[in-house]
């Protein structure tokens, strides 16, 4: 009973860091949810930040933002913000481990798009335009699936043909049961 109790321990204690490593990082809570965009400036008078935060401050920009699920995360000499919201310092060292940017010169701001699933769409260096961003979300594969998935199905009359063969005396079978899950 002790080994089984201090194999438990010991597994729980190993995993735990490795589970909450991608969940506590702001990108780790965003995967699945949001795009985030982020912009990493050395100055906040930085022309590529200026202008884009001015484009996307206006209410076509804005709503295709909010349309898409992004989430503005910017980033001005080591300062984060996300959605104008200041994050603190350990929230903006990991957000910069996570998009393992390495060392690169300061000179023009750095624009990168990150998708739901996790990975880089866009890494640009120097202004870009809302709608190229938009361009690139409108053509990923999770893009389609979400704009297809308002339409429901309907169960159609395919299960009744299948089911007894009786295509002819559909309007008076009764229902197929639902599959039953075997317990665990």
């Amino acid at each position: 009973m002790l080994s089984r109790s201090l194999t438990l321990a010991i597994l729980f204690a190993v995993s735990s860091p490795l589970l909450a490593a991608d969940s506590d990082t702001p990108l780790g809570q965003e995967r699945g949810r949001s795009r985030p965009l982020i912009i990493i400036a050395s100055s906040s008078v930085d022309p590529t930040l200026v202008s884009l935060k001015k484009s996307l401050d206006e209410p076509a920009n804005k709503e295709a933002f909010a349309k898409r699920n992004m989430v503005l995360y910017t980033v001005v000499n080591m300062i984060g913000q996300r959605n104008g919201k200041d994050m603190d310092a350990q929230s903006t060292m990991s957000l910069i481990r996570d998009l393992k940017l390495g060392a690169r010169p300061g000179d023009q701001a750095q624009v990168i798009l990150v998708g739901k699933d996790g990975e880089t769409k866009i890494d640009h260096k120097g202004r870009i335009e809302p709608k190229e961003i938009f361009d690139t979300i409108d053509q990923m594969p999770m893009a389609e699936k979400e704009a297809a998935a308002p339409a429901p199905v309907a169960p159609a009359a395919e299960p009744k043909s299948a089911a007894g063969g009786k295509a002819g005396k559909a309007g008076k079978s009764a229902p197929a049961a639902p599959p039953t899950q075997p317990d665990d």
